[in-house]
């Protein structure tokens, strides 16, 4: 009767953690979209060569951004699930995907008036702790050049 409570406090956890999961990545990746649409007059590449390089260069620095991210208990849950079956743990994806957007967007809040960013670089770290139960996260760090033209 006891690990019957157990089971159905854990299901009650899970259901919750997926509605509010939900919301919260639906909330994020909406203030996402808003912020990739106000800083698209600013691109980024991977390149190292400047996008418009006849354009004389005033200054050039180093700007970074960086985000942890952490999973929701159902996500958890569901990973859980699936490193004991066994595959791809697809409920990571939009947690990595919101962490690299989110990086790349504080790069650029981290360098107005730069006219592009070269050399943009992505590094994830999975962050875990060693105990059962603790919570996983998602650190990337998105660092690049930012590049002002002379005016």
């Amino acid at each position: 009767m006891f690990e019957l409570a157990i089971m159905g406090m854990w299901l009650g956890l899970v259901v919750i953690g997926y509605f509010c999961g939900r919301a919260a990545e639906a909330k994020h990746y909406r203030s996402i979209h808003s912020r990739e649409k106000a800083w698209l007059h600013l691109p980024s590449t991977s390149l190292k060569t400047l996008l418009d390089p006849a354009r004389p260069v005033e200054r050039s620095e180093l700007v970074y951004g960086n985000v942890v991210v952490s999973i929701d208990y159902f996500k958890q849950a569901v990973a859980g699930l699936r490193s004991f079956i066994g595959g791809a743990v697809k409920s990571h994806e939009t947690l990595i995907d919101r962490a690299r957007r989110e990086a790349v967007l504080r790069l650029k809040e981290s360098c107005p008036g730069a006219h592009e960013i070269v050399n943009l670089r992505l590094e994830a770290m999975s962050i875990s702790g060693k105990t059962p139960g603790s919570v996983t996260s998602v650190e990337v760090l998105a660092y690049g050049t930012a590049i002002y033209f002379a005016k």
